[in-house]
């Protein structure tokens, strides 16, 4: 079948560079409310250009779009959004956040990697497939576009059991991926569960001289050996019960960490990590397949400059869990209390903090998972690392319940990209790839 050709492609890839700085300076911050509905019809407009019908549902934080267009054998979903973290600190940003900045090869603003960028290279794909076939897209495709994502997508959940037969598909690609240095495509065919809490300790009504530390338990050692009972030092958490759901990685998992290569040492080199856990033998293993309990941040008594002699009247710590299949978040709040309790830390109170998110795993034999890897092969001209699971979270559970279809998530992200922090970031080189496979991949779908 009709391919595009490489000069249709570079003309897609620079269309989508100006309609990616177009959506960078529209600043659709969930979490403080900010132009969600103008970055939705933004959206609208792209999709409607390219032959969409788009409807719009309005959610809990901001509008989700539902967008559908072609006709062939094969339906595509694919999930993205259109909401960015906040710019904060803005100081620490060596260009304008919301301005798309060309740098030494590297594309910056907000967005421009989480998620932005990968919509737009994933539309630019679409358009050079539907020119080189006279107009036709050649598969059906359904997108959904949300715009509450960056808080934790609360809305998300409800309209997929809610709209279950309207996107029922064959296969989901999901909202993001990455690159590696050398040019080697990242896939992910699951992501991990997580359960977000605070722990709350008070000990009196306000706060009292420190000299009263001989006879008052101090909130910040009651936490600070509640939460050390957690884990050991390997980072093996603790509490019983807690691995007992775990279901059994399967074969082609296995199959698949043993193939993956490296033992951390791009991460541990990026950010100069001094402490890693485990030999490095076992990195691979703990990113897919091991939960974990990780401590987000202590707060209490004085944390001004220079010395303030207080017993602090309360602390607080925040926690995430990272889970894997089948652990229940619901169940491992219970099991957090019970094991509290049975410490004697039954004054710790625990706050669910945020929405909970199941862990989920493609399979990694499904058709579908392998005509992204083999597309990955081809447009890349490499193998592509394939992880049964990604050490992140997002709600990719619900997509495989409901939609009752894989999911594999490969993208233009990079690890230098500093999603989430000031200078966040793209290859001009990973965006390019980026459209190419688009392009190929749903043509790999669509023909079979």
């Amino acid at each position: 079948m009709t391919q595009p050709t490489a000069a249709d492609l570079a003309a897609h890839t620079e269309r989508g560079l100006r309609d990616l700085a177009d959506l960078v300076a529209i600043p659709s911050v969930s979490a403080q409310g900010r132009s969600l509905p103008e970055a939705a019809q933004a959206v609208t407009r792209l999709l409607e250009t390219e032959g969409f019908t788009v409807r719009e549902y309005p959610g809990q934080v901001a509008p989700i779009l539902l967008a559908e267009a072609g006709e062939g054998p094969f339906t595509l979903l694919i999930y993205n959004h259109y909401d960015v973290q906040p710019e904060d600190p803005a100081a620490l940003w060596d260009t304008p956040p919301f301005t798309l900045t060309e740098r030494d090869g590297r594309l910056y603003g907000r967005g421009a990697s989480d998620d932005k960028g990968e919509f737009i290279s994933r539309l630019a794909g679409l358009r050079a497939l539907k020119d080189a076939r006279g107009g036709h897209l050649p598969l059906k495709i359904k997108w959904l576009i949300e715009g509450e994502e960056e808080v934790g997508s609360p809305s998300l959940e409800g309209f997929l059991a809610e709209h279950a037969s309207e996107l029922k598909a064959d296969g989901v690609w999901w909202e993001f991926g990455s690159i590696t240095p050398d040019g080697r495509p990242v896939l992910y065919a699951g992501l991990k569960g997580i359960v977000c809490v605070e722990l709350r300790c008070r000990v009196a009504a306000s706060d009292l001289h420190s000299s009263n530390g001989a006879v008052v338990d101090n909130p910040l050692w009651r936490l600070a050996a509640a939460v050390a009972s957690l884990r050991g030092l390997d980072g093996t958490v603790l509490i019983p019960g807690f691995h007992d759901d775990v279901r059994p990685p399967s074969q082609a998992d296995l199959d698949a960490i043993a193939r993956l290569q490296g033992r951390g040492e791009a991460l541990r080199d990026t950010y100069d990590v001094t402490r890693p856990l485990g030999d490095g033998h076992d990195y691979h293993t703990r990113l897919n397949l091991k939960p974990v309990v990780n401590v987000n941040g202590f707060h209490g008594g004085y944390e001004g400059q220079g010395s303030k002699t207080v017993l602090p009247a309360e602390g607080m710590v925040k926690l995430d869990f990272r889970l894997v299949p089948d652990q229940h978040p619901d169940r491992i709040v219970e099991l957090l209390r019970a094991h509290l309790d049975t410490q004697g830390f039954s004054d710790i109170e625990i706050i669910e903090l945020e929405s909970h998110q199941h862990p989920a795993r493609s399979d990694l034999n499904d058709p579908f998972v392998k005509a992204a890897v083999r597309v990955a092969r081809d447009v890349y001209g490499q193998d592509p690392i394939l992880n049964p699971s990604s050490g992140g979270s997002g709600p990719m559970y619900p997509f495989m319940q409901h939609v009752g279809a894989p999911v594999i998530a490969l993208g233009i992200g990079n690890i230098g990209g500093r999603v989430h922090a000031p200078n966040e970031n793209i290859l001009r080189r990973d965006f390019t790839s980026g459209v190419r496979y688009a392009a190929a991949f749903m043509a790999a779908l669509a023909d079979g």
